[in-house]
């Protein structure tokens, strides 16, 4: 029976080189000259530091345009409130991973308000759509893809 498995991950690897392309383009820009800013990250987690809050935001707009071009999906970033601390700013920013039981009631009731004639299990973090059906396998792809849902999917283990 066809199947296939709808989860959230990143790329590690792809995101230390996002933090680590911030942090070079951080370097040339011209309004950021003279300023303690910078970008770090430990584990799945990302440290933003500026000395003013506006400079946050910029770096947060550096951070999710690296993001981007380095293939990682902007929608998995959820940052922190920022910090103030004498003349620092920090915010941090965790990368959302996994598909958690919030979205996944979402995904399944979505699937099933379309009637699609497939079956879908939650396993963990991830979901496990079975169906008769190629097609209606990659109905539910569809169906995913244009979910406007806060997280990113990828589809993995699709067996025919």
């Amino acid at each position: 029976m066809p199947s296939f498995d709808i989860v959230s991950e990143i790329d590690m690897a792809e995101l230390k080189n996002a933090v680590d392309n911030a942090n070079r383009e951080l370097a040339t820009r011209f309004d950021f000259r003279g300023v303690t800013a910078s970008f770090s990250i430990t584990n799945d987690v990302a440290k933003l530091s500026a000395e003013h809050d506006s400079q946050l935001r910029q770096l947060m707009d550096i951070l999710r345009t690296n993001l981007i071009k380095r293939g990682v999906d902007a929608r998995a970033m959820d940052p922190d409130t920022a910090d103030q601390s004498g003349k620092a700013w920090t915010q941090t920013v965790k990368f959302k991973a996994g598909v958690d039981q919030a979205t996944s009631k979402k995904l399944i009731k979505m699937i099933k308000d379309n009637k699609i004639k497939v079956q879908v299990a939650v396993q963990g973090e991830q979901l496990r759509v079975t169906g008769k059906k190629r097609d209606d396998l990659q109905a539910v792809m569809a169906l995913v893809k244009g979910a406007e849902l806060d997280q990113a999917f990828q589809f993995n283990n699709f067996r025919d």
